[in-house]
């Protein structure tokens, strides 16, 4: 009776060890440029080697992923709009805000350029060309990081973009990229989902440098006050790989075709 009675705990043990095993994991709201790019399909397994807990990535522009976050649909948040992080945490939905890393945006356009920006001193000058021009634009049109940064670039350039030749498309960095370059048109991209593209046809980089450019993302932890019954002991964990040595390593040595995607710069 005793060696079956044994048995049967084991057995128990063994169905239920699984199920805890698969409810090891957060999820995260993030932006499809992270996703594109490919970087957490190489950070995620490392963090889950160290910790046993995986990440579930809901990729999205910037704006929904904070309306996400704000719904208690998400555990972690990791996007690329300082001023909206930074509002996320004062409005109370987040506790504390960390920058993790950085890359660029750059503008990419049909190599003959009709804009003529290649040469433009400033990104409000190639803008000011494209407008002039009436060059074909296409615009993510998404509430996204990218979106938010094109338009604080149109508005630093004192131009309120409109026209036929301005085309919001309400679409992801990489949907945006395949419909510029079907149209051979103008596009901001951050410099990473742009490495990984591989549909470029005629496009190419035309501007690049100005330090307006500069695309800071920032991991933030939500409010248990707010949410607590999200994973916040696993969210935090996530949240301190990613500023350790480790995490900061793994982001800075993800590379396609030998160029560094991400650079990191925790606090």
């Amino acid at each position: 009776m005793m060696i079956r009675l044994f048995a049967s705990v084991l057995v128990a043990l063994a169905l239920i060890a699984p199920v805890h095993a698969e409810n090891l994991y957060i999820t995260l709201a993030s932006t499809t440029s992270t996703e594109q790019s490919g970087l957490f399909g190489y950070i995620i397994p490392q963090f889950r080697d160290a910790t046993g807990i995986d990440v579930r990535v809901v990729a999205v522009g910037t704006g929904q992923a904070f309306a996400i976050a704000r719904a208690g649909d998400a555990d972690a948040l990791l996007v690329h709009d300082k001023a909206g992080e930074k509002k996320f945490v004062a409005e109370g939905y987040g506790t504390e805000r960390q920058d993790v890393m950085y890359n660029d945006f750059v503008i990419i356009g049909p190599s003959t350029d009709p804009a003529a920006i290649a040469d433009a001193e400033t990104a409000a000058e190639a803008l000011t060309r494209i407008a002039e021009a009436e060059a074909a634009f296409t615009s993510r049109g998404d509430d996204s990081g990218t979106h938010r940064a094109e338009l604080r670039l149109w508005d630093n350039s004192g131009i309120n973009p409109d026209g036929e030749w301005y085309r919001e498309l309400g679409s992801g960095m990489g949907p945006t990229l395949n419909t510029a370059a079907g149209m051979n048109a103008y596009v901001i991209a951050d410099r990473a989902t742009w490495l990984s593209f591989a549909n470029r046809q005629d496009l190419e980089i035309l501007f690049e440098g100005d330090k307006v450019l500069f695309n800071q993302y920032g991991s933030v932890l939500i409010n248990p006050k707010r949410h607590p019954d999200l994973k916040h002991d696993l969210a935090e964990q996530w949240h301190e790989w990613l500023l350790s040595e480790a995490g900061q390593a793994a982001i800075g040595e993800y590379t396609i075709d030998g160029e560094q995607l991400f650079f990191p710069n925790a606090d």
